[in-house]
């Protein structure tokens, strides 16, 4: 593709397309908000909850307006818009971007799960959510939610100086350390439950190890440490891990490989230790090798390419420039963006789809697990191609400039 969009001009094109619906839009797993559900009063039984939501999440048409879902905001995907927002602040200066994420952070707080029943804020969906290992209702936070939002919180608190962000996002690691299972040494997912998933146990680990720092709590920065010891323990001598401990959670999939090395990078920069740096490097070494083709195309799972995935090309993004980063990360990260550019950007609608399968094509618009993660990976992408671009324009002009070179 000859005139394909560079990374700053689709970053920009993707937050408009956001902001055109106030940041509100479908999730892949909101099927149970379904007004058409309820007055079906299937909703006692589990099989009719799980079997109602896959037929949503695995539709090529989208169901949703004809059976009552409406248009929400989710609190995983503003939090990332945050995020992308920061990248987009560092990279244009123009003020706006920290203003309506400001303005944002405070839909934040004011979503915050019931704080008398949690004792600290946290955030979960905002619909039901049926799972094999679990039911979560609408409302009861979850370790990953709360993760991303204590995330853009902090990084919003720092880049403004306003101290309530800080605030809620140390708070918010005070609530993600209450998911702490000694019985187990790792976090929970959710409150009460006992699935061990590896993605939830580092990225709470390196919130609660964040919180910790800022406390000054060593029983809590412990207690980080240990629970991601326990996942690195368990990282298969290949360099992978599988999502979780259990049958169902035998698979590696690009995506919860990349939330695992961020996560125990980010954790392992907060600690200034370099204890984990052999399990990073036999996880990076196993995610480049296994996760991508040479033209650029990202995998979805470490044996099957199928299906291309918008948000499996926004983790790697993130992960190939967050985690023990070079030259060559750097160069397989451009092929990415490219190649993402191709096959699952769509022009005419000025956004992303959601999967590409090998025969089938879902085109619909999820606004947190598309579009949010999207703009959020390509800001930061071009934000670290304008930093190559000087840090290669300041080598030559001092190679242009030693003594005894012309010009």
């Amino acid at each position: 593709m000859t005139d394909r969009l560079d990374a700053d001009s689709l970053a920009d094109i993707l937050i408009a397309q956001c902001r055109a619906s106030d940041y509100a839009g479908y999730d892949p797993f909101d099927g149970l908000n379904s007004s058409f559900f309820k007055q079906l009063k299937l909703g006692a039984l589990p099989f009719a909850k799980i079997a109602w939501l896959q037929l949503h999440k695995r539709s090529l048409w989208n169901l949703r307006p004809f059976v009552g879902v409406p248009r929400r905001r989710n609190p995983k995907g503003i939090a990332l818009i945050i995020l992308g927002l920061i990248e987009r602040e560092r990279r244009l200066c123009d003020g706006w971007s920290i203003k309506e994420a400001t303005r944002l952070a405070e839909w934040l707080l004011e979503q915050r799960c019931d704080r008398e029943k949690w004792k600290h804020s946290a955030w979960g969906y905002h619909f039901d959510w049926a799972a094999r290992a679990f039911f979560v209702r609408s409302g009861t936070p979850n370790a990953i939610t709360t993760c991303y939002v204590a995330r853009a919180l902090a990084a919003l608190g720092l880049e403004t100086g306003e101290p309530r962000l800080l605030e809620a996002a140390t708070d918010a690691g005070l609530f993600v350390d209450s998911l702490f299972r000694a019985d187990g040494g790792y976090y929970a997912y959710i409150p009460g439950e006992s699935a061990f998933v590896h993605n939830a146990n580092l990225w709470a680990a390196a919130v609660a190890g964040e919180a910790a720092n800022r406390l000054g709590d060593d029983a809590m920065m412990h207690r980080a440490i240990s629970a991601a010891r326990r996942t690195v323990t368990m990282q298969r001598a290949d360099g992978a891990w599988q999502y979780g401990t259990r049958d169902h959670h035998s698979f590696v999939d690009g995506f919860h490989t990349g939330y695992n090395l961020e996560a125990l990078s980010a954790l392992q920069r907060t600690v200034k230790f370099d204890e984990f740096d052999e399990a990073i490097r036999r996880g990076m070494a196993y995610y480049r090798d296994n996760f991508f083709l040479p033209d650029g195309t990202v995998k979805y799972y470490d044996n099957s390419v199928w299906p291309l995935d918008t948000h499996s090309v926004a983790q790697a993004l993130l992960t190939l420039q967050s985690v023990d980063s070079g030259d060559d990360d750097h160069l397989l990260a451009t092929r990415i963006f490219e190649r993402a550019v191709d096959t699952l950007y769509m022009p005419r609608e000025c956004r992303f789809m959601y999967q590409k399968g090998k025969l089938t094509t879902n085109r619909i618009n999820y606004l947190r697990w598309t579009q949010a993660w999207a703009f959020y990976a390509i800001g930061a992408y071009a934000n670290r191609v304008r930093l190559k671009g000087e840090l290669q324009e300041q080598r030559q002009r001092r190679f242009e400039y030693l003594p005894g070179m012309t010009q």
